[in-house]
């Protein structure tokens, strides 16, 4: 995603007062203020919404085409799961 100089929009929202003061704390904490922190963590969010997509599609993708992993290759990937404690 990366920073971008976009227009801006405000936007509204209610929080509860808990979250909001352990917001303004890291805002704080962070010498920011809380829309700074608020835009941080859409940011963060949104990169981790579009791979969950990215790979959602790409599961998909490979569905379509049959791309399915053996009963062999599942048991040796099980196999090492289980065996690594």
């Amino acid at each position: 995603m990366g920073k971008s100089y976009m227009s801006k929009e405000n936007i509204t929202f209610r929080l509860d007062s808990e979250k909001r003061a352990i917001l303004d704390a890291i805002a704080a904490g962070l010498d920011r203020d809380r829309t700074y922190v608020l835009n941080e963590a859409v940011e963060l969010y949104l990169e981790v919404h579009d791979w969950q997509v990215a790979e959602i599609k790409l599961g998909l993708a490979e569905a379509e085409a049959g791309d399915f992993a053996t009963d062999q290759e599942v048991q040796t990937v099980f196999a090492k799961l289980t065996n690594a404690h």
